[in-house]
């Protein structure tokens, strides 16, 4: 009878990769880095194990969103008082915060736990092409679409 392997969190090896954003599209981009975020693409995935990947994406403020949905798409937050609701569209996120428009991108597509919080502070995103992590020796990673 074969054992079905399960992951142990002392046994994870993480490694670096870097996803270039200049021309991608948005939601294709972001769920294969949250698939590699959560592990995913990895034999030894484990559902309850954070068996994941780093991530540092750059150019993020050359990402690509199909149609109209510069103008069209509307980002939403509250301040929890009252009429406290603000709006940006699509084009101001990318234009003011293109880290952030990635971030929520990316983070809605992770479990909403303390698992899915974890997996999320392993994405580096940044605007240019240059981070801060070439001590970490990462990999260049090419999407597949």
């Amino acid at each position: 009878m074969r054992q079905t392997y399960m992951a142990k969190a002392t046994e994870v090896d993480r490694k670096w990769y870097v996803v270039d954003a200049e021309g991608q599209t948005l939601g294709r981009l972001a769920s294969e880095v949250a698939s590699i975020l959560r592990g995913k693409h990895k034999p030894t995935y484990t559902p309850h194990v954070d068996t994941g990947d780093h991530v540092i994406l750059i150019n993020a403020d050359k990402i690509e969103l199909t149609g109209n949905k510069l103008n069209d798409k509307i980002y939403y937050r509250h301040s929890q008082y009252p009429g406290g609701l603000k709006s940006r569209t699509a084009l101001e996120m990318r234009t003011n915060y293109p880290t952030q428009m990635l971030e929520i991108a990316i983070k809605g597509m992770l479990p909403k736990n303390s698992l899915g919080r974890q997996q999320g502070k392993k994405l580096h995103v940044y605007t240019g092409s240059e981070h801060p992590h070439q001590a970490q020796q990462p990999v260049d990673y090419t999407l597949r679409g």
